[in-house]
């Protein structure tokens, strides 16, 4: 799995703030620098969000190149409407023989050989297809949610905290929770302040997963501090 912060909002903190102070001063445009000069942007920051002005938070924008993941995995990712993707399509993008193992199956060297031959089938009949002159949208309809595909994701950052919250959760399936903590590492250094209790909700509050908490918050926590 690779993944990687390609752009972002320019000075994203600064950003949100100009738009904090846009919403509670009678300044002009021009002068809302101005507004801002004298002022700790990290204090400030941390009122507005301990309001819950979290609307300010949408003019920071965040976009990651992501690959190596399953399809498993990009399935449950695009489920988070706020956000824009453009994947690898199957319909014009031959296929190559790359997947997924989860750990589980890896783990169990039974199960693992016949877990990789299958797949290894698929994949060689999937060429055969193609060869044969089967159309590459076709065929793809053969191909497992193992298969690796590559996105590129854009999200503002009141709809990353929303997706750390869920998907860097304990209860969250193993991948998407590495792909969201990779992701979560990558934006505090942009934004520290923005992101200093992003995380599944035991890192700024009490476990949201009720009778299916994982039991382990205060370690939990002290991960998503420390990262």
């Amino acid at each position: 799995m690779k993944v990687a912060l390609l752009k972002f909002t320019p000075e994203p903190q600064k950003t949100v703030c100009l738009a904090a102070k846009l919403c509670y001063s009678d300044s002009n445009i021009d002068e809302l620098e101005d507004r801002l000069k004298g002022v700790s942007t990290e204090e400030f920051l941390r009122k507005i969000i301990r309001m819950g002005h979290l609307s300010v938070l949408e003019h920071a924008s965040f976009t990651f190149g992501i690959e190596g993941i399953s399809r498993a995995t990009s399935h449950q990712l695009v489920r988070h409407r706020l956000a824009s993707y453009s994947q690898q399509s199957q319909r014009y993008v031959r296929s190559k023989d790359e997947y997924v193992v989860p750990p589980s199956i890896e783990k169990n060297s039974i199960v693992c050989e016949k877990f990789r031959r299958m797949v290894d089938d698929i994949y060689s009949f999937y060429k055969e297809m193609v060869e044969a002159g089967i159309p590459k949208e076709d065929a793809r309809y053969i191909l497992p949610n193992a298969a690796t595909t590559k996105i590129i994701v854009t999200m503002n950052a009141r709809e990353l905290l929303h997706f750390f919250r869920l998907r860097c959760c304990e209860r969250a399936q193993w991948e998407i929770r590495e792909m969201a903590t990779r992701m979560l590492k990558l934006v505090k250094k942009e934004a520290p302040v923005i992101f200093e209790e992003a995380g599944p909700s035991c890192v700024a509050g009490p476990c949201s997963e009720g009778d299916m908490t994982c039991g382990r918050p205060l370690e939990i926590r002290k991960k998503f501090k420390s990262l």
